[in-house]
C-alpha cells in the first residue's frame, strides 16, 4: 500500500550520500558506489536482526510498517559509516487515521495521544473533517489536519492506523484486527500496551436539550449485518421506554438507509433529531441522556466518549471488538461473531456480508435472534443502577 503523501526519497541526510527516515517503515537509501554497501536493520526492543544485506545502490525499506524501535547500520566495504537508532523525541511524526470512520477515530485518538506522550514527539494526525472539528479543542497538543490538506512538513516518521483487511503477513498491523478488537488495533500498530482509552471531548456548558428525561437511540449502520434485524425489536423497546415516562430521541444522521430493495427506517414512536449535524451537537444530546441504545457503529462510540451509559446490540462482532459496557447484547445460541473470526475476511463493499449464511434463511440470525425482551431486560438492569 504505497503512501502517495510520502517523499519518494528518504528525508534525512547521513554521510557520503546516505539518506534515511522512518516514514512507512525504515527507509535507507545509498548512492551508486564501486565499493558495495552493506545495510543492517535491527529491532532494538527484541534484539532481532531484520535485514543484513549488500546493496550497490537504491533503497532498503523494512517489511514492517507499524512502530518498531529500529536500529540502522551502514557499511561501505569494511568501514562502518553510519549508525542511527530511532528516537522520536522532539521529532515531527505523522499518524494517518483518515481512512477510519467515526467509531474508529474515537477508538484510536486516545492511543494517538498516549503515543505522543510516550515518545515526546511533535505529532500531526490526519483525520476526517468532522472529527477534527469535534476533537481539536480536546487535544491541543496534537496538530490535526484534514485528509487532502497540503502539508509540506518533512516527517522523521509516519504511521498508518487503520483496519487493514488482507494483511496476512502482519505488515501494517502486528495482530490481526479480528483478534485485536477496534481499540487494541491502534495499540498494536503504535507499539504500546493494550488498554481501553476513552477519548476526551471538549468541555460543554450547554444545558439539556429537553426538560423531560429522555433516551437517545441510533438504529442505522453501514452494513446490514450491523443492524438489529429483529423486525419487532425496536418497536417493543420504544414502547417500553415510553411506558417508563422517557422520551425517545433518534440521533442518527439519516432517518432511513439501505441498499437495493432492503431499507431500514426510523422506528415509530421516536422523536426525529436526524440530520447532518455537527458531532458536538450529538455529544450534547448524549451527555444529558439517561442512556443510549445503539449498534456496533460510530454513535455508540460517541456515546461512550460522552460518558453516557450504552446498551449495545450486536451479534456479528464479539464483545471485545468494542468498548466494555455491562449492557452488551449478544445471543450465543445462534450464529455469532463472524466479524472477529479469522476464518472470515470482512468485505466492506458487500452491504449484505454474511459469510456463513448469506442468501439462506439463517442470514443475519445473529441479531434477528436478539429479542426485544432480552434488550428490555438489560435496560431494566441499567435503570435500576442509574435511576
Amino acid at each position: 500500500m504505497a503512501d502517495p503523501l510520502l517523499p519518494t526519497v528518504p528525508v534525512f541526510s547521513g554521510p557520503d550520500g546516505i539518506r534515511f527516515d522512518f516514514n512507512d517503515g525504515a527507509r535507507i537509501a545509498v548512492p551508486k558506489s564501486d565499493i558495495p554497501w552493506r545495510i543492517r536493520l535491527r529491532d532494538l526492543q527484541t534484539a532481532t536482526v531484520l535485514a543484513d544485506m549488500p546493496l550497490n545502490e537504491g533503497t532498503l525499506q523494512s517489511t514492517r510498517r507499524s512502530f518498531v524501535k529500529f536500529g540502522v547500520e551502514v557499511w561501505r566495504g569494511e568501514q562502518k559509516l553510519f549508525t542511527h537508532d530511532l528516537d522520536l523525541r522532539d521529532r515531527d511524526v505523522r499518524i494517518d487515521m483518515s481512512l477510519g470512520a467515526l467509531g474508529d477515530h474515537l477508538a484510536w485518538i486516545g492511543h494517538v495521544e498516549h503515543f505522543r506522550l510516550q515518545h515526546g514527539c511533535r505529532l500531526t494526525c490526519i483525520m476526517k473533517a468532522p472529527l477534527v472539528d469535534l476533537l481539536r479543542e480536546a487535544y491541543p497538543d496534537i496538530r490535526m489536519i484534514v485528509s487532502g490538506t497540503t502539508d509540506e512538513t518533512l516527517y522523521y516518521a509516519s504511521y498508518k492506523v487503520c483496519v487493514f483487511y488482507n494483511d496476512e503477513n502482519g505488515i501494517y498491523q502486528p495482530v490481526d484486527y479480528r483478534l485485536a478488537g477496534l481499540s487494541d488495533t491502534a495499540a498494536h500498530i503504535l507499539g504500546h500496551e493494550q488498554r481501553e482509552i476513552r477519548p476526551r471531548l471538549p468541555e460543554a456548558a450547554s444545558s439539556s436539550p429537553l426538560d423531560e428525561p429522555y433516551v437517545c437511540i441510533a438504529t442505522q449502520a453501514s452494513g446490514q449485518a450491523k443492524y438489529w434485524n429483529n423486525p419487532h425489536g425496536w418497536r417493543q423497546v420504544v414502547s417500553f421506554l415510553r411506558q417508563q415516562g422517557l422520551r425517545v430521541v433518534c440521533i442518527d444522521q439519516k432517518p432511513f438507509s439501505g441498499h437495493g430493495i432492503v431499507w431500514n427506517t426510523i422506528p415509530n414512536g421516536v422523536e426525529d433529531q436526524t440530520g447532518n449535524r455537527p458531532l458536538a451537537e450529538r455529544a450534547v444530546w448524549l451527555r444529558h441522556a439517561r442512556f443510549f441504545i445503539g449498534l456496533s457503529s460510530g454513535l455508540s462510540w460517541l456515546a461512550w466518549a460522552a460518558e453516557c451509559p450504552v446498551v449495545m446490540i450486536s451479534g456479528f462482532t464479539q464483545p471485545f471488538n468494542e468498548f466494555a459496557t455491562p449492557w452488551r447484547l449478544i445471543n450465543r445460541n445462534v450464529c455469532n461473531g463472524c466479524a472477529n473470526d479469522p476464518r472470515h475476511q470482512m468485505d466492506p463493499q458487500d452491504y449484505f456480508w454474511c459469510p456463513r449464511h448469506k442468501a439462506t434463511p439463517r442470514q443475519f440470525e445473529c441479531t434477528r435472534a436478539i429479542e426485544g425482551k432480552h434488550v428490555i431486560g438489560a435496560i431494566e438492569n441499567l435503570m435500576t443502577e442509574i435511576l
